[in-house]
């Protein structure tokens, strides 16, 4: 858990996202991941997705407040966590005030198709160079499409860890780029589903909304999280002794 805990980005939000502005400006290659409780129990029994986590080309940030609570038990403290939701639209932010491309891959058609519709309304000067749900066969003919576009932000919505993978195996092939695996984002975003309240949000339990609003969650929630919680006490009582 340490060699996780020691990659999560641990400055601000803000100075997060001027880091991810000014390489969109210089036109250099981000790869970001976007961790919970989850994803860190995904990769300590998948090594694919563990090497990807650990690879010097991947940018680990707290989506959640697990990630920030860990990180300050194991004395790595994170400061704030930066949530994929506001990650993203930062991302189109950008994208509208300095004219740039995006590509969307993932989510079903219909929400796809109302997430363009928000873009295009919201962030008019902001360019969709292309989209694709994430029920095409074969993704990795989609990426050799997106590689061909060398759009500046890629935008992938296919769930942990296929989204992150997809992206780690095929990074070589552009040389430019923001790369993040988004979740359910599209959904928040296209208006589909609604984000937590802002109540629910300042005392950072976006994740009991979600659980409310959708009970089938709670199994692996709570599997996740145990098992999360265990390794956290573990590793810190290693640490200590």
């Amino acid at each position: 858990m340490h060699d996780y805990f020691k990659k999560i980005y641990k400055d601000t939000q803000d100075n997060f996202y001027n880091l991810i502005k000014e390489n969109i400006i210089k036109e250099n290659k981000m790869f970001i991941v976007t961790a919970n409780p989850e994803t860190l129990m995904i990769a300590e029994t998948n090594i694919d997705f563990k090497n990807a986590l650990l690879d010097d080309k991947t940018t680990i940030i707290a989506d959640g407040i697990g990630i920030i609570k860990g990180s300050k038990m194991l004395k790595y403290n994170a400061k704030e966590t930066i949530p994929g939701v506001e990650l993203c639209s930062q991302l189109f932010e950008y994208c509208n005030e300095l004219k740039k491309t995006i590509f969307l891959f993932g989510a079903k058609e219909d929400v796809l198709t109302k997430l363009v519709k928000v873009i295009n309304t919201d962030y008019p000067d902001a360019i969709i160079c292309g989209y694709e749900n994430g029920y095409v066969e074969n993704k990795s003919d989609v990426f050799n499409k997106i590689a061909e576009l060398n759009p500046d932000v890629v935008l992938v919505a296919l769930g942990i860890p296929n989204q992150e993978l997809l992206i780690y195996n095929n990074l070589d092939k552009f040389k430019k780029g923001i790369f993040v695996g988004v979740g359910g984002s599209f959904d928040v975003l296209s208006g589909v589903k609604k984000r937590a309240p802002k109540a629910f949000r300042n005392l950072h339990l976006e994740w009991l909304y979600r659980l409310l609003k959708e009970p089938k969650r709670c199994k692996r929630f709570f599997n996740n999280n145990v098992k999360y919680i265990f390794k956290l006490h573990s590793c810190k009582n290693r640490r200590e002794n």
